[in-house]
């Protein structure tokens, strides 16, 4: 954690770890413009990952082995992330004319009253936001803190893959850094806030940035493997045979209309429930666009049916539009996969910082 807010100048590999797969992704940047130089999705082995936890370090090293091998990437350089449920984040206000070394003891000092664990249990890193709004050289730091154990697992899993773990950083950070790539994107004049809504296989995050910045997170527990859990009970398929069937086709005719629909309102009725959690806790009462990002977002008509349910324009995140790729990658796969490739995304623009 202590990199955290580090600038790098080595390429560095995004690595997203999440509850089901390893997701890899290295960019290159030339003349204004980002290229993909290497990426790989591998899935990891039941409770490899419980809960945004990683349970078995050699596991989810393998992964990472094995999506290295298919990518051929070349950096050995890692940014990783963790998740924004599990960092505290809070600003705090420090004098502006404190030398770095004496800010960062002031801040340990008093980290105490900020952080509910023991210190020593505990990774933090900080850095200064800007002149604060009281004046009087006063400026806002962010100070962001997890616990050591978690930032520890990862570091072991990419170590076993023989990477260095250089950077660890913020889901909810990575959300808003690839987001400057799907800006452009979005049609409409005066477009201040987005709802950026990640639903990957167990967990749904809703990211609301306000003028590209993240002002609110929310997880809930709800994801694709519901869909997956649905085939199972229809149809009487195993775990991998109705994962397999729901990419790649071949169930029944009433298919679309006894599971596929029902899920799709079930995951508008999700979106329009976190919204409204967002409304509740905050001063909007209202969002201009929704991105929907993770894997589950890929499914056939998801976009049309929440932009007509709730009445706000919404559009499948992807990241590489305008993007060149190298020789290595396969430009219908990265297409495929591009929603789930946000946080990894994100970790790999930590190259540029």
């Amino acid at each position: 954690m202590a990199s955290l807010f580090q600038k790098k100048s080595k390429a560095l590999l995004g690595v997203d770890i999440s509850s089901t797969s390893v997701k890899i992704l290295e960019l290159s940047h030339n003349n204004g413009r980002y290229q993909v130089e290497a990426y790989a999705c591998e899935p990891l082995p039941a409770n490899a990952v419980v809960e945004q936890s990683i349970s078995n370090d050699e596991a989810v090293g393998e992964a990472i082995k094995k999506a290295l091998s298919r990518s051929r990437a070349s950096a050995k350089r890692a940014a990783l992330a963790v998740a924004g449920s599990a960092v505290i984040t809070k600003t705090v206000q420090m004098n502006g004319k404190l030398k770095e070394d004496e800010m960062d003891f002031q801040i340990r000092a008093e980290a105490d009253q900020y952080i509910p664990y023991p210190l020593e249990e505990v990774a933090m890193d900080w850095e200064v936001q800007g002149p604060s709004d009281s004046g009087n050289d006063m400026v806002n730091v962010l100070l962001a803190a997890c616990r050591s154990e978690t930032v520890e697992r990862r570091k072991d899993a990419v170590e076993y893959a023989n990477l260095e773990a250089a950077v660890v950083d913020v889901e909810a950070f990575c959300t808003e850094r690839a987001f400057e790539l799907i800006e452009a994107q979005l049609d409409g004049d005066e477009i201040e806030t987005v709802a950026i809504v990640d639903i990957g296989a167990t967990m749904t995050t809703l990211s609301v940035l306000h003028n590209g910045k993240s002002i609110y997170t929310r997880e809930q527990l709800f994801g694709g493997r519901q869909l997956t859990e649905d085939i199972m009970r229809r149809y009487g398929l195993g775990e991998d045979e109705a994962s397999r069937s729901k990419l790649e086709g071949g169930l029944p005719d009433d298919y679309e209309s006894e599971v596929l629909e029902p899920f799709r309102r079930a995951v508008v009725q999700q979106v329009s429930r976190s919204l409204q959690f967002f409304y509740s806790s905050s001063q909007f009462n209202d969002v201009d666009y929704i991105v929907l990002a993770g894997g589950t977002s890929s499914i056939a008509h998801l976009a049309d049916e929440v932009q007509e349910v709730l009445g706000i324009a919404t559009v499948i995140a992807n990241p590489f539009v305008n993007m060149t790729l190298s020789q290595r990658v396969n430009a219908n796969l990265l297409s495929s996969d591009a929603p789930s490739l946000m946080i990894a995304c994100g970790l790999a623009m930590r190259s540029f910082d």
